[in-house]
């Protein structure tokens, strides 16, 4: 799958993008399927260990002696210097491009009603939903839906069965904080072990549901509170991947002042930094109740494009096109309930 091409929607000016995946050719040989027959392998390619090492590597190796290497990386990666909150002399090794502060209330900005949802990132996007006779089903392609949210979480289970979600596909050049995507309360935080496999779109091709394989944390909101966005119970799921460490909880309501980790009870403001990816390419689930959300018109029309070369549309044989966006961007509102209730 190395020579096959993966292209996105870019979707501020909405041409169509090459991608070449961080680590391509490695990723498409350690998970090719005349391997599937090494447990071994597959069980050194998910450990925490091997994903440390990884990251070690790539990110606290000394990229040189001076900023200039610093600048050639942020170059090749298209990183705005005028976006970081942090002085150019001080972003000296990979790791600290990687965990980058950005302005982002000035150069993300968000859309103010309340009935809006928020991108939880600088991500590829794709949608999908568990409802059967939806244009967007996806049930079952990219992560097994009880093993995704815990299988002795009936509660949450039983609440989103039949919803739509979102995969955000950060990659490894991304801002890697993620910010909150909704208003409302927090009524559940929770973390599965798992491991780290790449979410390369090759490898997630190639292994079988690594989303909810890999290990991760869900924070359930309850949005249909006072000062809520209105659009039921939302989970939001961060996922580890090669070379994530540790997925770091630090919710900040000014700026990145304060910082504070994920408790139930807590009320989350909408757009606020929410937690820190450290480091390497990884994905946010976002899983909304049936009939509850309406997504962006223009992000459903890439999803389902012909002209795109789209590694997930040939693998699944329909057309499945990611569209790259912004963190705080609007991805979707609310939908209107019938007679003005809530279900």
């Amino acid at each position: 799958m190395n020579s096959i091409k993966h292209q996105y929607v870019e979707r501020d000016t909405g041409a169509v993008r090459h991608e070449r995946p961080f680590g391509d050719w490695i990723v498409n040989y350690l998970y090719c399927r005349r391997r599937e027959s090494a447990p071994m392998v597959y069980q050194l390619l998910g450990s925490q260990w091997f994903s440390g090492f990884l990251g070690w590597v790539n990110y606290d190796f000394p990229l040189g002696q001076n900023i200039s290497g610093i600048r050639r990386f942020l170059k090749n990666c298209a990183i705005d210097f005028k976006e970081c909150l942090d002085k150019p002399e001080e972003i000296d090794s990979a790791r600290k491009v990687f965990e980058r502060r950005i302005r982002y209330w000035q150069c993300r900005p968000m859309c103010q009603e309340e009935s809006v949802i928020a991108s939880p990132a600088d991500a590829r996007l794709l949608f999908g939903s568990f409802k059967e006779n939806s244009a967007l089903l996806l049930k079952g392609k990219f992560f097994d839906y009880e093993e995704l949210i815990g299988a002795g979480k009936t509660r949450w289970l039983d609440a989103f069965r039949g919803g739509d979600f979102v995969i955000c596909r950060l990659t490894p050049d991304k801002y890697h904080y993620n910010h909150t995507p909704v208003a409302g309360r927090v009524l559940d935080f929770y973390e599965h072990e798992g491991s780290y496999h790449s979410c390369n779109p090759g490898a997630v091709l190639t292994l079988a549901t690594p989303y909810s394989k890999n290990r991760r944390t869900t924070t359930v909101i309850d949005t249909d509170v006072a000062g809520g966005s209105g659009v039921g119970l939302v989970a939001m799921i961060e996922v580890v991947a090669l070379m994530i460490g540790e997925i770091a909880q630090r919710y900040s309501e000014d700026e990145y002042r304060e910082p504070r980790g994920i408790e139930p009870g807590m009320f989350l403001r909408r757009g606020c930094p929410k937690s820190l990816f450290r480091p390497g390419s990884s994905t946010t689930v976002l899983l909304f109740q049936e009939n509850r959300v309406e997504f962006s018109g223009d992000l459903l029309r890439n999803l389902h494009r012909f002209d795109v070369e789209s590694r997930y549309s040939l693998g699944l044989g329909r057309p499945l096109v990611e569209t790259d966006v912004k963190v705080r961007s609007t991805i979707g509102t609310r939908k209107p309930q019938r007679n003005g209730g809530r279900t």
